[in-house]
């Protein structure tokens, strides 16, 4: 059975030793906007922890090969694999681009694949533990790339038509619609009723101190029924943990639908790479697909990843620098409007940890988004127009990152935080309305808020 350190044991243990002290953010967050900020350790680790540290960092930027292979700590990719490196989608560790340089279409854009329930025990088991069911020729993720010998799964295509929103004050702007498809499926046609999700990569930054929120302070911001007539009604994602073989709460991906760093490592390895792990040993082949299950082949090790490199992939996420924006008077006026147009509603600005206050703006729970950004997908408890709140904390690196602003929400199609709010409908319905309603300078005052975050 898999033996897990999680990150709150061993800051507990730093805790022990006298490296932190408790309600001091000092050693956690950084102030600095470098490119290079998102990659460095937080302070005070012993040289045990700094060799963990690195090792973790190697495990997760450099690639990983096919088998069989004289790299044998790093081969086993795929049969089906999206990207060779953890970087690939994460660069710099932050959010994914939607494009790349050659303006294609990034691999930092993947393709989720679902279908209804059929009620069936086999469908039943499914939704317990994945959440939702698994498209049966092509599995659950699209796999743009295959290793020697296996074709991929096929490719996404993207288009774009114009929506014009006019504000109150009679300025106008275009939003761009996507219109996603798929081409060059090698595996024969999928199933008719298939639900496709596009999701871009988050950022990976503070997913350690993600965990350290207590269920209580999360569940507290619960109000399925709305009782208080505010128009939110978020709920927590109540999602099967492999790890502990029960339900826990949901906190990571777009819709809450894992709960631990853990449980988010393995489950990219499983899907983006075709890595196997303790937690996902099998490959990421279906019955359907001959090439890949013929291309499998048994090394010298139990699984692809080890449990010892996965630890310390984990160990590397969870204890790197946090940013914090610093907060001069501009950022409290900004703040302040934030909270009074109903973005803190959902957003909500703070949690308190073990190591002191932390402000990620999400609450972590799901909230109707409206069907325009619906993608029918079911996720456990999460419905097809529901997500998890976006964290906002980090988005400020992202252009020092990538030289180019950030594509928001879940698919990438909103270039900028303006349109991203516009986007907003169902619970956030008030609070887009309440930024429309603004004048042109607060809003622009607002959406300078959102860029130091």
């Amino acid at each position: 059975m898999l033996k897990r350190i999680l990150f709150f044991k061993s800051l507990v243990a730093v805790f022990a030793t006298g490296l932190f002290a408790v309600n001091s953010n000092k050693e956690v967050f950084t102030n600095k906007i470098e490119k290079n900020s998102i990659f460095k350790s937080i302070k005070g680790l012993n040289n045990e922890q700094i060799d963990r540290f690195i090792l973790g960092k190697s495990f997760f930027r450099i690639p990983w090969v096919e088998s069989p292979s004289a790299t044998t700590a790093r081969d086993g990719l795929g049969p089906l694999f999206n990207a060779n490196t953890c970087i690939s989608c994460h660069p710099a560790n932050g959010r994914g681009v939607l494009y790349s340089k050659n303006n294609e279409l990034s691999r930092d854009l993947v393709v989720r694949l679902s279908i209804p329930s059929n009620n069936s025990k086999m469908h039943q088991e499914e939704l317990y533990k994945n959440g939702f069911v698994k498209e049966p020729i092509y599995g659950a993720q699209l796999s743009i790339n295959g290793v020697h010998g296996v074709k991929y799964e096929g490719k996404p295509t993207l288009e774009f038509s114009e929506v014009k929103v006019t504000f109150p004050d009679k300025e106008v702007v275009t939003l761009l619609k996507p219109k996603y498809s798929l081409k060059e499926l090698n595996y024969g046609k999928m199933q008719d009723d298939v639900i496709v999700s596009y999701r871009i990569a988050p950022t990976l930054m503070g997913m350690g101190l993600i965990e350290l929120i207590s269920n209580e302070a999360i569940l507290a911001n619960e109000d399925i029924e709305d009782k208080n007539n505010d128009g939110i009604s978020g709920k927590a994602n109540r999602v099967y943990s492999v790890l502990t073989k029960k339900i826990e709460l949901g906190r990571y991906t777009w819709k809450a639908s894992t709960a631990t760093v853990l449980e988010q490592i393995a489950g990219a390895m499983h899907n983006d790479m075709g890595l196997t792990t303790p937690l996902h040993p099998y490959e990421n082949c279906t019955k359907a697909q001959k090439e890949c299950n013929e291309a499998i082949i048994a090394d010298k090790y139990e699984f692809d990843v080890t449990e010892d490199r996965l630890k310390s992939i984990e160990y590397y996420l969870t204890h790197l620098q946090v940013y914090k924006p610093k907060e001069d008077e501009n950022f409290k006026k900004g703040l302040n409007l934030f909270k009074s147009i109903g973005c803190a509603s959902c957003h909500i600005t703070s949690f308190e940890t073990k190591i002191g206050e932390i402000r990620p703006y999400s609450d972590f729970l799901l909230h109707d988004m409206g069907e325009e950004l619906a993608d029918g997908r079911v996720e456990f408890k999460a419905t097809g127009s529901e997500f998890r709140t976006a964290p906002l904390w980090g988005l400020a690196l992202h252009e020092k990152i990538n030289n180019e602003k950030p594509r928001l929400l879940h698919d990438g199609r909103a270039r900028n935080f303006q349109e991203a709010i516009l986007w907003h409908g169902g619970e956030a319905t008030n609070a887009k309305l309440n930024y429309m309603n603004l004048s042109k300078e607060k809003r622009e005052e607002l959406i300078k808020f959102l860029g130091t975050l």
